[in-house]
């Protein structure tokens, strides 16, 4: 073990959830660890480093320590492109994914899913299938705890893993049994040069080590998806789905019933009976059954399990109704596309809550619907000037706001019974709040205020 100290220096940049789990795993498999984070660590991380009594620093970074790594754990909130990143490319040092390190040390069952939308959705769908399924089975990755922390302290005979592009980006051996491609919309793309072509790659990294035993879950009804699938030779089973049309699909739509043939199974279930609803939904627990059955889940358990499924706080979470108003948290909606799927699924007039960091976000796909479906809009941001632009001659109320409890002040004042408001920002949440769950979790209470 002593030998194994001296030969090998891990150091990881970030103490959020992902490095302090990636460092607690290092540790464990007798490395010696570093920890630096330019920002401030969070009282319950800094705890955690403490019991393993790793070596860290934060509010700076140290490059004579860093740069001693033999290899560099990187959280996926930092860029490449950040000082301390180029420092350690330019002495040649290996920079990885917690989700790449964490692979090496685990022989569990891997279902991974990545896509613009739906991730979280269809990761927890699928985990509470296979939990019902009555296997030993983690959530790890973009939701519960970090995949290397889960590694470190349990003995899981499978996982899933919901995968973002980030994450991905730090990848190189690691290998899903079965991978999930839900969608590819524009996302992210500050982080990409603004370059399209970067940001599906990043998506695709998901399959680069995919062989015959595996299987590649994917939406053929999305364009950029299957652009790239038509010039790549997979190895791995392909198992596509759609909505549009039923030849070479393992899960289809005929009627209003999803279909799934797999193996020559004759399951279908009536989209009636989806716990999930909306067509986006429906896409999710396509995915979702052709999972279970790859994974040979008995068909009562699959149909159960899209049956009773209770949804994601932040993802389209019908919260409460006041006054005869309904309002919806969909905090969790940071790209255009979510919202575009939020506002597709209202059967109601809406007072729409929206704004916060703009990713570079193009608002065109949202003008029918927003015509249409909203009557007034509520930015909640610092800088709010691209909205305006965008909706200033489709919506007749505009509003700025700064908090969450006065962007729902101004929604009671403006809906009236048999109306939604409908927090779905279609931004980052950074300008004004921690996270996205904090964002909804300040709308919920602002609501229960009312």
């Amino acid at each position: 073990m002593e030998k194994q100290r001296k030969e090998k220096r891990i150091v990881v940049l970030g103490g959020g959830e992902s490095g302090v789990g990636a460092a607690i795993l290092a540790t464990k498999k007798g490395f010696d660890v570093f920890l630096s984070d330019a920002g401030s660590i969070k009282a319950k991380y800094k705890e955690m480093l403490r019991k393993y009594s790793i070596a860290w620093e934060e509010n700076s970074h140290n490059l004579e320590l860093i740069l001693t790594a033999d290899e560099v754990v990187k959280s996926p909130g930092i860029p490449d492109r950040v000082p301390v990143v180029q420092e350690i490319l330019k002495k040649g040092i290996p920079v990885i994914s917690e989700i790449e390190f964490a692979g090496r040390y685990t022989n569990a069952y891997k279902i991974c899913i990545t896509g613009s939308n739906g991730k979280t959705t269809t990761t927890t769908l699928i985990y509470h299938m296979m939990r019902k399924a009555g296997l030993n089975v983690g959530l790890a990755g973009n939701v519960g705890n970090s995949f290397a922390l889960q590694v470190a302290e349990h003995e899981f005979d499978y996982y899933v893993i919901e995968l973002s592009s980030f994450q991905l980006d730090g990848v190189h051996s690691f290998k899903p049994d079965i991978a999930i491609l839900l969608n590819i919309s524009p996302d992210h793309l500050d982080r990409y040069d603004y370059k399209m072509e970067n940001y599906v790659n990043s998506k695709f990294r998901i399959t680069k080590n995919l062989s015959e035993d595996e299987y590649f879950i994917f939406c053929s009804d999305d364009e950029v998806t299957m652009d790239r699938v038509n010039q790549i030779v997979f190895k791995a089973q392909l198992l596509p789905f759609s909505q549009q049309r039923e030849e070479g699909q393992t899960a289809f739509l005929r009627e209003n019933s999803m279909f799934v043939n797999y193996n020559d199974s004759d399951f279908s279930m009536s989209i009636n009976d989806l716990a999930l609803k909306g067509r986006h939904n429906v896409y999710n627990s396509m995915a979702a059954g052709i999972a279970g059955h790859a994974l040979h889940i008995r068909k009562d358990v699959i149909r159960e399990s899209l049956s009773d499924f209770q949804g994601v706080e932040h993802r389209l979470e019908r919260f409460l109704k006041v006054r005869g108003v309904q309002y919806i948290n969909d905090s969790k909606a940071t790209n255009v596309n979510s919202t575009w799927y939020a506002l597709e699924c209202m059967d109601t007039p809406v007072v729409w809550i929206a704004g916060g960091t703009d990713k570079g976000n193009d608002y065109t796909e949202l003008f029918p619907l927003v015509r249409d479906k909203v009557k007034a809009l509520i930015c909640l941001g610092v800088d709010n000037a691209k909205l305006h632009m965008a909706f200033s001659d489709k919506v007749p109320v505009i509003v700025d706001v700064r908090s969450a409890q006065e962007a729902v002040a101004y929604a009671y004042r403006l809906s009236e019974p048999g109306d939604t408001v409908l927090l779905s920002p279609a931004c980052a949440s950074f300008d004004l709040f921690e996270n996205y769950e904090d964002r909804g979790r300040q709308f919920k209470q602002a609501v229960r205020n009312l």
